[in-house]
């Protein structure tokens, strides 16, 4: 009978835990039980490649065999074993490998033509995010939907052929005609005078970053489609509103990271210049082919069949490996990125950062950096970005010359798959998930994630959770608990419901906000900031009798969270609850110090105690 075990999330079979870092020494062994082993193999292969390193463990103990190994370059690498018995003077082989989820952690015996292999990422360098990100708790705003803070009440300026609300209790909607395209595009009124004015209310709530949308000039009220990199949006206000803006911000203890929107510009755009809005003939590539910007774009049919963005007509896509466009948005002196940057932005949060060549974000990186490592640059990137394969290739994101970090979209999905009313998958299967997210990126990195339960490209947390209070009071303790930087999405503290796009970018209700919402987020920032071990601490996930454990440990502090996911009240008990990690010892430790507990359905406990 053959019998192996290997857990790639335990000290025991790999060491050390996750991502190593390139030259570091990595222990990896299995135990085989079964007799007439022959040999215990590694095999090792490059992303990409065919060809494997093989390596043969050694016997260490009973029937345990490791192996040491060192990889010299960055990248993703997989791997799996090959199991080799002597039977009746014949070899029979098995192979070892992850399960069919892909998330890591216990594995299976499998044929050679249905083998999965383990996920081992290799990265250059650690990420350097500064402090005031890693601590932070931010606020993400989309600029015309919060605020107007002039104190007429009226728009900064007008444009031709918009639609704005008659109240700032409308429901969004976007005015298209029969093809489905925006024929007027909507606003209510919001600028940044208006964040200005708000700034004592989210100094209240305790943020300490603002992740900002677009305030480029632009056609729509997204922004997304850029009319002009160097100026603010005339309805949101001038520079001069922008500059007190960072002051006033930067006063208060509270970041500033700006949407860098680089694959695309708007058709309207002095880049593009379709319809000569804005612009006269003597610019635009879609006016005159000598214009200067004619080689940033891709024409099939000059000048009305383009390439943009996922067919959008609206949304050109640019040249990113074209050098002029390089040099205006972060090589040239006064590009894009050092004009902003300087005027004291901390950092950029790249749009579809999945459409954007490596060279391009290692250029603009190395930009930032000429300032000071107090930046930091983050990505868009809805899946697991140490695995992400976007148009063909491979990206290397968490390698350490690229991105600090991306927005944490599956942690999103994890949450709102544990709230479901009718559960896809179990809470174990949740668990096998966010430790695949912890094992596969760089510890650095997994810190780095930009955590959230909603943004302006996703339905409203409390609309997506049918506005069910008890389950939305866990939705925002797990955004807090887990490891990463919390980001509100504008709103959301306030109780605001609303579908996909546009719905989920109302006004702020200011006048009637939900102030039992708004004092249980308060809270929950308050502990995020006070504890350090919901900055830094290591992370355990468990399980048992319907209830999901976090733990989060440092040197000094043991935090446990535990809810009770169930619709009928659970007895807590150490031993009903079993642990994906190594360290539980320390919920042994906890339970302990919390004696007996029984939670009532959907009821959570926190606590912090001092670490033996």
């Amino acid at each position: 009978m053959l019998n192996i075990r290997y857990n790639s999330w335990l000290d025991r079979y790999k060491s050390p835990f996750g991502a190593v870092q390139k030259d570091q020494q990595l222990k990896i062994g299995i135990q085989v039980a079964a007799k007439n082993v022959a040999t215990v193999e590694l095999l090792v292969h490059e992303d990409g490649q065919t060809a494997s390193i093989d390596h043969v463990l050694e016997k260490t103990a009973g029937d345990f065999y490791q192996t040491t190994l060192t990889l010299d370059q960055a990248g993703l690498y997989f791997y799996y074993f090959k199991i080799t018995l002597q039977i009746n003077s014949q070899p029979q082989v098995y192979f070892y490998g992850e399960t069919d989820d892909r998330f890591g952690g216990v594995g299976q015996i499998s044929a050679a033509h249905n083998l999965k292999a383990y996920q081992l990422t290799c990265y250059n360098k650690k990420v350097t995010a500064p402090a005031w990100y890693k601590s932070g708790v931010f606020y993400q705003i989309f600029p015309d939907r919060f605020f107007n803070g002039n104190p007429d009440g009226k728009l900064c300026a007008h444009r031709k052929n918009t639609f704005i609300y008659g109240t700032t209790e409308d429901t969004p909607l976007y005015v298209k005609d029969h093809t489905g395209s925006v024929i007027r595009w909507d606003f209510f009124g919001g600028n940044l005078r208006g964040i200005i004015a708000k700034i004592p209310y989210l100094k209240n709530l305790g943020i300490t970053g603002i992740y900002l949308n677009p305030i480029f000039f632009a056609n729509s009220s997204h922004r997304y489609d850029t009319n002009d990199y160097f100026r603010i949006d005339p309805m949101l206000g001038t520079e001069e509103d922008f500059r007190e803006l960072i002051e006033k911000l930067h006063q208060a203890g509270i970041c500033l990271i700006l949407d860098g929107v680089f694959n695309h510009v708007g058709k309207d755009s002095k880049y593009f210049n379709a319809r000569c809005l804005y612009y006269d003939k003597q610019t635009g590539a879609a006016q005159q082919k000598s214009s200067p910007y004619y080689s940033w774009f891709e024409f099939k049919h000059y000048p009305d069949d383009y390439a943009a963005w996922w067919g959008v007509k609206d949304l050109p896509k640019v040249d990113k490996n074209n050098p002029a466009f390089q040099k205006m948005i972060y090589a040239d002196k006064n590009s894009v990125i050092n004009k902003w940057t300087r005027m004291g932005v901390d950092g950029w949060r790249l749009d579809v950062a999945d459409e954007l060549p490596e060279n391009f974000i290692i250029g603009l990186r190395e930009t930032l950096a000429q300032f000071s490592q107090e930046k930091v640059l983050l990505g868009e990137v809805w899946e697991d970005a140490s695995n992400k394969i976007a148009y063909g290739r491979r990206r290397h994101y968490v390698e350490g010359q690229e991105l600090d970090g991306v927005m944490n979209y599956p942690l999103r999905h994890c949450i709102l798959d544990l709230l479901s009313d009718q559960p896809s998958r179990s809470i174990t299967a949740v668990i096998r998930e966010l430790m695949s997210l912890r094992e596969n990126y760089p510890r650095d990195f997994y810190f780095n994630l930009l955590n959230n339960i909603g943004t302006h490209d996703t339905e409203r947390v409390y609309t997506a959770l049918h506005g069910k209070i008890e389950k939305l009071r866990i939705a925002w303790e797990l955004l807090f608990i887990l490891p990463g930087v919390p980001c509100i999405y504008y709103g959301d503290e306030a109780g605001m419901k609303g579908g996909k796009d546009p719905q989920n970018r109302g006004f702020f209700p200011w006048k009637h906000p939900n102030q039992k919402i708004f004092s249980f987020v308060k809270k929950w920032v308050q502990r995020r900031k006070n504890l350090p071990v919901l900055q830094n601490g290591e992370l355990v996930l468990g399980t048992g009798a319907g209830c999901l454990a976090v733990i989060r440990y440092n040197q000094n502090s043991l935090g446990l969270y535990v809810v009770n996911l169930s619709a009928k009240p659970q007895k807590l008990e150490f031993a009903n609850f079993i642990f994906a990690h190594d360290n539980n010892d320390f919920g042994e430790f906890i339970f302990t110090e919390l004696g007996p507990q029984q939670l009532a359905p959907y009821e959570s406990r926190f606590e912090v105690v001092d670490r033996p």
